[in-house]
């Protein structure tokens, strides 16, 4: 990113973690829908931190650092946005966590002599220039790592829609991955699964906080799973879960 571009991401991302509550207002009834990606993306995390060092990038308040840290993971966390550093580094020592280190870092440079068995973040690529970012990912993961990210699709047209009439809660430079982004993570590692959720099921975010939601929620859950396996339809989900290894 040029580096206004990089300004304008670490003001919006500063004013959005000094504030949440407009974007949780606008949207928080849709990832309510989102429990079976982050059930999902948790399990790789532990599954694949077991082996050493983990970085967290784009931690914002938090994200995965403290899931990390209180199983008793060594963790790096690393945000753009000084508010989203200082709020969750006092998150931690009010946790007694010791075993996290948060720093002020642009994604697209990382500064690190060390590397990572894991790297994990959770919508933070569609904010950065992706061929950038994924190289910086591969030159600070140790061979046989692994990175996990949760990302949004820029295919549905009325997800895209729906983003068009909210552009407040949106910075103006982020941009929903694309089906060539997922092709060329592809070819820079040599192992990429790619997992896709919510299509149907982002309906039963009109019903949530009702007596209908979590059975309604199963059910279309259900129909997806159908669904996404078919590439015709598959790039029209809302978010995908990025598992690569070197």
């Amino acid at each position: 990113m040029s580096n206004r571009v990089v300004e304008r991401e670490q003001e919006f991302h500063d004013k959005r973690f000094a504030d949440d509550s407009l974007r949780e207002g606008k949207v928080g009834r849709f990832y309510k829908i989102a429990n079976s990606i982050q059930k999902e993306y948790q399990e790789q995390l532990q599954r694949f931190s077991a082996h050493g060092k983990v970085l967290e990038y784009g931690c914002g308040k938090g994200g995965a650092v403290f899931f990390l840290a209180e199983r008793g993971v060594d963790v790096t966390a690393i945000d753009i946005s000084t508010v989203a550093i200082k709020v969750a580094s006092n998150l931690a020592l009010k946790r007694g966590l010791s075993n996290v280190r948060f720093m002020q870092m642009n994604a697209e440079q990382l500064d690190f002599d060390e590397k990572f068995n894991l790297i994990c973040g959770s919508g933070i690529l569609h904010h950065l220039a992706l061929t950038k970012a994924i190289h910086e990912i591969k030159m600070v993961l140790k061979t046989g790592g692994h990175a996990v990210f949760i990302e949004p699709l820029g295919h549905n047209p009325f997800i895209n829609l729906y983003r068009k009439f909210t552009p407040s809660i949106r910075s103006q430079d982020e941009h929903p991955l694309l089906a060539e982004d997922l092709e060329m993570i592809k070819s820079l590692f040599p192992g990429v699964e790619v997992r896709y959720y919510y299509l149907t099921s982002l309906f039963a975010a009109f019903f949530a906080g009702t007596v209908f939601f979590n059975r309604l929620l199963l059910i279309l859950e259900t129909i997806d799973k159908g669904l996404l396996k078919l590439p015709i339809v598959r790039n029209w989900a809302w978010q995908v879960l990025l598992i690569m290894r070197v």
